[in-house]
């Protein structure tokens, strides 16, 4: 379902964060395009944080540390980042709305980067907005192998440490679907979304630049926890 609005005006953070409550948020058709319409998918995304799969190949990246993981360092250069193209994307639908919402959201505390250095540079990360023991994700990147895929697994590590029950990835990608991300109906993602609304979580419970091994010992907590 979707619906547009023509004025850019009439979109507060306060007006996102509302939508976001109510299972919704926004896009836009292109970076040129000053609309922003609002997206309410039959079948949500989701990464279930209990059952988080991180490929061998993967772990050994993480473990190593390859890349330094930040939070909330850079939340301009990732955002201009998940506007670039990026192989099978060739246009953003990242426009002028949703740089000056998602900035002033993570002004407020609400939004959250990711992001993967190596040797000064950002070569990898996402964002995206937190509210009650949810957590939204937005956009990610990747200017080298595997350094979005670091920042996710990073992203699930930290939302296990701080009691999230809800990782919303709002659709299903080949990318996502390696570490266990599936799709629900939107009648339970609504429950399950306003189940994390009633509770706090803390986003900042891991320190902000956890190791590799820090992050692979609390999501393998959860598979023995599970086991």
């Amino acid at each position: 379902m979707a619906a547009t609005t023509s004025d850019p005006l009439v979109i507060t953070p306060q007006v996102l964060l509302k939508a976001y409550a109510c299972g919704i948020f926004p896009m836009a058709e292109s970076a040129d395009d000053p609309n922003l319409f609002w997206i309410e998918p039959e079948h949500r995304g989701i990464l279930p944080l209990a059952d988080v799969h991180v490929p061998k190949r993967l772990r050994r990246t993480i473990r190593q540390d390859v890349f330094e993981v930040r939070v909330d360092c850079d939340f301009q250069g990732v955002i201009d980042a998940c506007a670039e193209p990026q192989p099978g994307r060739q246009k953003t639908w990242i426009n002028s709305e949703i740089r000056r919402l998602y900035g002033a959201l993570f002004d407020m505390g609400f939004c959250h980067t990711v992001e993967a250095w190596r040797d000064g540079q950002l070569v990898g990360g996402l964002y995206g907005v937190s509210l009650g023991a949810a957590f939204f994700g937005e956009s990610m990147f990747s200017r080298e192998r595997d350094a979005s895929k670091v920042a996710l697994v990073h992203l699930a590590a930290r939302l296990i440490a701080g009691t999230y029950s809800l990782l919303d990835t709002q659709f299903v990608t080949g990318h996502l679907a390696q570490f266990g991300t599936c799709e629900v109906p939107k009648a339970r993602y609504n429950r399950m979304l306003e189940a994390a609304l009633q509770r706090h979580a803390e986003f900042h419970a891991l320190p902000e630049t956890a190791s590799g091994e820090t992050v692979l010992s609390v999501l393998d907590a959860v598979d023995a926890r599970g086991a």
